[in-house]
């Protein structure tokens, strides 16, 4: 039996998921998470084979999961699951040590034979991603500097970034003009909407 633990912040669709799932003879869902540090907590407890994850979730998000799972040298495998068919994004998850990254298109059967294919050592990845991901430019942007970017997009000011990254605010400036330069944008709203459409956020 494949263990499967579902991170995913819209409840109707990690129900929907645990559902599809829960008919396949040899997967079983053993957990759900709405978070991706709920879901790193589940995986110490549940210790599941499987971990299929949103991107974009609140406090912690799919690719922050799959990174912080890597660290911690967990045997859970990642798969991505999302709407965002972005390169950039495959290309982070890849460097995360993510196993699989799907669309939400394709029928269950598709996900389900993902995750037996992820689970014997393989890798599943969109084949309209495959091809994609090798086009387009790099991720120019730095850990940090995408952090404070992701916070200066949902509307904080630079002091409140500093805050909540524990950074002056000369520090959080500085971040912010090389992530607008980097990005050959106008203002931090430019850059912003510039990296999330790029899938580099």
């Amino acid at each position: 039996m494949i263990r499967v633990l579902i991170a995913e912040d819209q409840a109707l669709v990690s129900g929907a998921l645990a559902a599809l799932l829960g008919l396949e003879a040899d997967l079983e869902v053993v957990a759900l998470a709405k978070n991706g540090q709920e879901a790193l907590q589940l995986c110490r407890q549940e210790n599941p084979d499987i971990v299929l994850t949103d991107i974009e979730m609140p406090i912690m998000t799919g690719l922050e999961l799959a990174a912080n799972l890597a660290e911690q040298k967990s045997p859970c495998k990642v798969i991505v699951l999302t709407t965002f068919a972005r390169a950039g994004y495959l290309r982070r998850a890849m460097a995360s040590g993510v196993r699989g990254y799907m669309l939400k298109d394709p029928p269950a059967e598709t996900l389900a034979t993902a995750i037996r294919t992820v689970h014997a050592g393989g890798r599943a990845i969109a084949p309209e991603l495959a091809l994609e991901s090798w086009g387009g430019p790099a991720d120019p942007l730095s850990e940090r500097e995408r952090q404070v970017l992701r916070l200066a997009g949902s509307g904080s000011s630079s002091t409140e970034i500093a805050l909540a990254m524990h950074l002056s605010e000369g520090t959080v400036r500085n971040y912010l003009s090389e992530a607008i330069s980097k990005l050959n944008a106008k203002n931090r709203v430019e850059a912003y909407r510039l990296a999330r459409d790029a899938g580099w956020l």
